[in-house]
């Protein structure tokens, strides 16, 4: 279809066609001052990124931290537990802060207590033990605790801690609290005074489903009943999603526990909550430990404790994170200043949602498929009903779903960050998924975990994919992340690399990424094995083509002056992958982890695979691993190993920068052996046509550096490797562990940096959306008291697996695709 007429649905809806047919009133920025402007004063970091987690948490702007800087740069603040001058102001802006926290919610502190914690969870963990339960027994049933299914794991968790005092939970689904019928007041018994607690969210997580708040009222009174149990009800609003985007008017709504995360609102400072208790409740919570600044008085040698009055002082136990207290006053007045309220957040938030929810449900491929399926309840009729979140699956052209990590890598590859999996709300997932509580446990046993990325297992999904917008969220994001799923599954790839990337452009993958100039990066050992010393730091110098500082080796052997490094021509290997004897064909090692390949005939093995493989990696300034997830252009960083006078030597390009990554530096095993001939299958998929219509096929040798394996062969059918048990080289054995679950580094090519996503695409296209190439080995013997060698020329022989299952979940999909 590459060249021809775009399917029906594949036009980018326009937004203004969309604001004049929308039946609801919209809103879109914050007055005079213009988005574009916001961003570039506060958000400068975000240029070149569409950021889309706002749900996991927002951003905080440039001018937020500023200020708080400038704060404890001007002002001593001490322990607000002591008495002296700086403690005093230290506690009175303490103060000052839960007002401002209680005029936000449109509450006073008549009505409600501020109790700082270390977030919602926290919150919602200090209600679950001071709530006072009532045990069953003679005269009665005894306390109910009952939850709404679509609620996050830490309000789910509240029922471990009820269960410990012997009361009943409930799981309560939303269509039974919707069709509860409500009754009169009247006809509730007041004399039954058994403490029950009904928790629900005022916006769900996972798909963004605004619940009423009318429900606090009406659950108080006994009006609606969660379950049929005589007693008085007491309400928990689980509002740490629905604050992020909209006002809560505790005035109107009151109810009993209200958890908050303020990272949720401002993004900084995160680990700092409250829990807003209706000071009708407080006198009835109990409190079981009492810790630094909760007693008005207490013995050590005799049970005797006497607990502050207040019930911010009784339950915060030890210091508060006075610090982060005090950041909190910044976020209001910056929130204030930028936005003019959270009104005006909610109804911009929810505009962007609207009108990519109405671009998505229109996108269908040329069958009339869609290409989306959205797990929603409200159909984006109002911010009433839904806030801005939009969780959806991505079908292919035959209505099966692509896995949400496939969904996740080729995002990442126009720089868009996604949410994806279950979002800490199973019950949520299995309603909208269809998932079973007998297909949860089913997927456990075959290896699938709460934030693992199997999102796929007999063809049925594990999760889901998320997007949510925030205050500084522009119509930009929202039409960079349509063109994704457009240019993605619309308009099929025709091999041609990604076009250059605007600077500062979001949502455009760039073909070349920069490296971080602000923060040089530096060489770290990693994983060494006992004869290596530690690596030297080593700074990339600023030549076309620089030698670094060599880094000192040690490599016991007679036999090193023998060993041969050699470039890719000289391999004993057939480029046309024909069938023949099963040999080795090139060998590679990768000193430096995510930096360019060293390819020889002949090598020693080490502990931990080749010696020396992914002995170093490159790092930041805070020892964070740099990889070429996020940074590409560190396949230009040539390392060289001399084996005769034991250095190695790095050389690389010049290159300007100023971007950080990160990612945690792990293996999944000791070798990584891919086979020829599967390669040149892959090739055969990515032909491509060029400008005079000629057809055109990935050169092997490009291919084949992408997936970047220790051990390359031919001689035997594509992807037979998957069918191995184990194979023997000479003298060693190797057990085959699985499959390597290839992430989106294969779409980088190694000698420019550039990315191209037609590599992934394909191969997920060709092996049932399960991206794998290649297979994991680990040597079956340690033992290297007499030194043992890989060579090119060797010929292979694989013993295949007793019963071949290929559909069957892959240990090494077990954990996170980390070779890198």
């Amino acid at each position: 279809m590459a060249g021809g007429a775009a399917p029906r649905g594949a036009e980018l809806l326009d937004f203004a066609r969309f604001w004049d047919s929308s039946s609801q009133p919209l809103a879109y920025g914050y007055g005079q001052r213009s988005l574009r402007e916001l961003r570039a004063h506060e958000f400068g970091r975000l240029a070149g990124t569409v950021y889309l987690d706002h749900a996991g948490t927002t951003l905080f702007p440039q001018s937020q931290l500023t200020s708080f800087i400038n704060d404890l740069t001007e002002n001593i603040y001490g322990n607000p537990h002591s008495q002296n001058i700086s403690s005093k102001l230290t506690h009175d802006t303490v103060e000052q802060v839960r007002y401002r926290i209680l005029a936000y919610f449109h509450t006073s502190p008549e009505d409600y207590s501020v109790i700082f914690t270390a977030g919602s969870t926290a919150a919602l963990k200090l209600v679950a033990e001071a709530f006072p339960w009532v045990s069953p027994g003679p005269e009665s049933s005894g306390s109910r605790f009952c939850y709404l299914t679509d609620s996050h794991t830490s309000v789910v968790g509240m029922r471990t801690i009820a269960t410990a005092m012997n009361v009943t939970s409930i799981p309560v689904r939303p269509e039974d609290v919707w069709s509860a019928q409500r009754q009169d007041a009247a006809s509730s018994n007041p004399d039954c005074q058994i403490p029950h607690l009904f928790c629900y969210p005022a916006q769900s997580n996972f798909s963004g489903t605004r619940y009423p708040l009318s429900w606090i009222g009406e659950v108080k009174s006994g009006q609606r009943c969660p379950a049929s149990t005589p007693g008085k009800w007491f309400v928990l609003l689980d509002a740490a999603s629905y604050v992020s985007t909209s006002p809560l008017d505790l005035s109107v709504h009151q109810a009993d526990f209200v958890p908050i995360s303020f990272y949720k609102i401002f993004g900084f400072p995160t680990g700092l909550g409250v829990l807003l208790v209706n000071n009708r409740v407080a006198p009835l919570l109990r409190k079981t430990y009492f810790g630094g600044g909760t007693a008005a008085a207490y013995l050590a040698g005799e049970d005797f404790y006497i607990p502050r009055q207040s019930v911010a002082e009784r339950f915060e136990d030890g210091t508060i994170s006075f610090l982060a207290v005090i950041a909190l006053k910044h976020g209001f007045d910056t929130l204030e200043r930028l936005t003019g309220g959270m009104g005006n957040i909610q109804q911009h938030t929810f505009t962007l949602a609207q009108y990519t929810y109405t671009a998505l449900s229109a996108l269908h491929y040329p069958n009339g498929s869609p290409v989306v399926r959205i797990y929603c309840d409200s159909k984006f009729s109002s911010p009433d009903v839904q806030g801005p979140v939009i969780n959806f699956n991505v079908l292919d052209y035959n209505g099966k779903i692509i896995g949400y990590s496939q969904v996740d890598k080729m995002a990442s590859l126009y720089n868009i960050q996604v949410r994806t999996g279950c979002f800490c709300n199973t019950g949520a997932c299995q309603r909208h998924l269809g998932i079973s509580d007998k297909m949860v446990k089913k997927h456990l046993q075959a290896g699938h975990v709460c934030g693992d990325n199997v999102d796929l297992i007999d063809g049925q999904p594990t999760g889901s994919v998320r997007i949510s917008f925030g205050y500084m969220s522009t119509l930009e994001d929202a039409q960079a992340f349509l063109r994704f799923i457009i240019a993605t599954w619309l308009h099929p790839s025709d091999g041609q690399p990604f076009p250059q990337a605007i600077p500062g452009e979001a949502g455009t993958p760039p073909a070349e990424s920069k490296a971080q100039s602000a923060v040089p990066a530096t060489v770290d050992r990693c994983s060494p094995s006992p004869q290596q010393d530690a690596a030297t730091d080593s700074e990339v110098q600023n030549d076309s083509f620089t030698t670094v500082d060599a880094v000192g080796l040690h490599l016991p052997l007679p036999e090193a002056a023998r060993i041969q490094q050699t470039p890719s021509e000289k391999a004993a290997g057939v480029l046309d992958g024909g069938l023949g004897p099963h040999v080795i064909t090139n060998l590679y090692l990768y000193p430096i982890k995510s930096c360019a390949a060293l390819e020889v005939t002949s090598w020693p093995l080490g502990n931990h695979g080749l010696l020396y493989d992914r002995g170093w990696m490159v790092v930041n300034h805070n020892g964070i691993c740099l990889s070429q997830k996020q940074e590409p252009r560190l396949c230009l960083i040539q390392p060289f190993i001399d084996l005769q006078q034991r250095i190695m030597i790095i050389k690389a390009k010049d290159q300007s920068a100023d971007t950080t990554a990160t990612l945690s530096l792990v293996n999944e095993a000791q070798y990584l052996l891919i086979n020829r001939s599967s390669v040149l299958e892959l090739q055969q998929q990515l032909k491509y046509s060029d400008e005079n219509g000629k057809e055109e096929l990935f050169p092997v040798k490009d291919l084949i550096s992408r997936f970047r394996a220790n051990i390359i062969t031919k001689g035997t059918r594509a992807f037979e490797e998957e069918k191995w048990d184990e194979i023997s080289i000479g003298s060693l054995h190797f057990q085959v562990l699985g499959p390597c679950h290839r992430c989106q580094m294969i779409c980088i090519n190694q000698k420019t940096g550039q990315r191209n996503q037609d590599v992934f695409q394909k191969l997920s296209e060709s092996r049932e959306r399960k991206v794998n190439f290649g297979v994991y080995l680990m040597h079956m013997s340690l033992d290297l008291s007499s030194q043992c060698f890989l060579s090119v020329g060797s010929q292979v022989f694989p013993v295949l697996k007793e019963n071949v299952e290929l559909h069957n979940l892959p240990a090494s999909e077990k954990h996170q695709d980390v070779t890198s």
